[in-house]
């Protein structure tokens, strides 16, 4: 997916907003913006919105010196998660359709953004979640469902944090022993990283890689060599985000998307409204 003219405010309200997160000194806030307009003025809209913000992350870094300024909200959106697991866990098993029960739920916890503007408290996750199972699956869910019937590899890329402890549902109803999860090769936004994986108890249940990448979505040329491995081997990818279907989508490879539609851009290219939650596949072989 290109970035649309559409993000550009996003892309600015992003730069405001970290760099406020990122350093208490107004000077470096003006710098951060000042360097973010410069590099927007100039923007190659071939470009994924992930590797725009790519770039303003690296930048942020630089300036402030600061890893992860968002390990606290990662924390407390995991924790926020794994309270709810057990009863969701329980509502899976009820179901008619288990699979899609997991799915309604990992994609419920897909509202947890700190890289769209609001981003997401405790109410509106209980809310989200308490939704989900009522909640309508926009695209192809049978022809998912069949997919992962016929799976032997599977690659399940994550997003974010607290969304990997929905996650563990649906891992829960793929083929045993079919599933690899990947997870972002280092801190940006509250995207999902080793550590994240290892605190929502991921690494127990499943073999977890670091996809090698430091953008909010994945870049294959910039992968590790096990998570272009693993990507090049799976029968199934399933991609969990916005971010993810922005940088995969048209990609070569049996890739589902599985993700809340949050903006208009990414609406347009979804083909799907605003708000709906999408299984859809980007990419066949």
């Amino acid at each position: 997916m290109q970035t649309a003219l559409d993000c550009i405010p996003c892309f600015a309200w992003q730069a405001v907003n970290l760099a406020r997160r990122f350093s208490d000194d107004p000077a470096v806030h003006e710098q951060i913006v000042r360097e973010t307009l410069r590099g927007v003025a100039d923007l190659d809209y071939t470009q994924t919105p992930p590797v725009v913000a790519q770039q303003i992350h690296r930048r942020l870094r630089a300036l402030t010196g600061l890893d992860d300024p968002f390990a606290a909200d990662k924390r407390r959106h995991n924790d926020m998660m794994l309270r709810l697991l057990p009863e969701l866990e329980r509502q899976v098993v009820a179901a008619d359709d288990p699979l899609a029960a997991a799915v309604r739920f990992a994609i419920a916890g897909n509202v947890i953004d700190l890289g769209v503007r609001g981003g997401c408290d405790h109410d509106q996750l209980l809310t989200e979640v308490r939704e989900a199972a009522a909640q309508p699956l926009a695209g192809d869910y049978a022809g998912f469902a069949q997919a992962v019937r016929g799976a032997r590899r599977i690659l399940y890329i994550a997003d974010n944090a607290g969304e990997i402890v929905a996650d563990r549902l649906l891992l829960a109803q793929l083929p045993s022993g079919t599933a690899t999860v990947a997870v972002r090769g280092a801190p940006i936004l509250n995207d999902a990283v080793m550590a994240d994986a290892a605190y929502a108890g991921l690494t127990a249940l499943v073999p977890v890689i670091s996809s090698g990448c430091d953008a909010p979505g994945v870049i294959i040329a910039e992968g590790s060599a096990a998570f272009r491995e693993a990507y090049a081997a799976a029968d199934l990818v399933i991609a969990k985000g916005q971010g993810n279907f922005e940088t995969l989508s048209g990609s070569s490879g049996p890739v589902w998307c599985l993700f809340r539609v949050k903006c208009g851009p990414v609406a347009a290219a979804a083909g799907l409204p605003v708000g709906s939650h999408a299984v859809l596949p980007v990419g066949m072989r």
